[in-house]
């Protein structure tokens, strides 16, 4: 029976998982294995993320059909914080390729049925809020900066950003709170996610694994980061559609970072792929 274990395991144990020190050339595996994943099954894993794109359309037309053009671009980076929450079925797919098991699209689902759902769901429900707080900062800065006159076109207002001292401003103060945001979900989550579905440590566990992973490896953790930040921009400038294949690969990847980084439980199997 799943329940939510903040400061312990479902034995009732408090864990502290061990974590390896990583390099950048690991990083660049997991995304070799990652790619392997996707493209076991490509067709399933599409179907499964074309909502990012979906997704990505829908919130740029309310965006801009609100008169909130300057929410654009917050948006869009915002997928990142909200990334390793969406992609919990991309891991479970992983997860069994890893272990030899069925890995058909409909097991992405199957993530219902961890017992650490509701600690999954606990830490999820928080990066929501991170976004919905990041929408709220970048709102600020443009206020403060512009008061409450939205940009009347999406030309004039990138005109503004890139040729102003006042939209440089924007820029500098934007991409500089957007950083803040991202470091602290890349601090609490990098192996968060992944750690509660392979084991059940509880949400407090896997906050403070994640911190002791990035501590540990500080310049990999960095450089891996700014990988997922670069790859959503990429994969977002064709109208999002890019979204369904970057996303899940770095979905999966981000399952053989976990690998590397925690050592596997004692007497757990993990099948290395090929």
């Amino acid at each position: 029976m799943t329940s939510f274990h903040v400061m312990a395991d479902a034995r009732g144990m408090r864990v502290q998982p061990v974590v390896r020190r990583i390099h950048v050339a690991d990083l660049w595996d997991a995304l070799r294995l990652g790619a392997q994943d996707f493209w076991a099954k490509p067709s399933h894993y599409v179907f499964l993320c074309l909502i990012y794109p979906i997704v990505g359309l829908i919130l740029t037309q309310w965006s801009t059909g609100s008169n909130a053009i300057h929410l654009v671009y917050p948006l869009m980076t915002g997928f990142a914080l909200v990334g390793p929450f969406a992609a919990i079925g991309l891991y479970e797919i992983s997860r069994r390729r890893e272990l030899g098991m069925n890995s058909n699209w409909h097991h992405a689902l199957d993530v219902r049925h961890s017992p650490a759902l509701p600690s999954i769901a606990v830490i999820g429900a928080l990066l929501v809020v991170m976004f919905l707080l990041w929408l709220f900062t970048a709102q600020s800065i443009y206020t403060n900066l512009y008061g409450d006159t939205a940009p009347a076109s999406m030309t004039g207002f990138l005109n503004e950003i890139l040729t102003t001292e006042r939209g440089w401003r924007l820029m500098l103060l934007g991409n500089a709170a957007g950083l803040v945001f991202a470091i602290v979900v890349l601090a609490t989550t990098v192996v968060a996610f992944p750690l509660m579905l392979d084991r059940d440590v509880g949400a407090v566990a896997a906050i403070e694994t994640s911190a002791r992973a990035v501590i540990a490896n500080p310049g990999p953790m960095a450089v891996w980061g700014l990988t997922v930040a670069v790859l959503l921009v990429i994969g977002s400038i064709p109208l999002f559609a890019g979204l369904a294949v970057i996303v899940p690969i770095l979905g999966h990847a981000t399952w053989h970072l976990y690998r590397k980084v925690v050592e596997p439980e004692r007497g757990q199997p993990v099948r290395r792929p090929m």
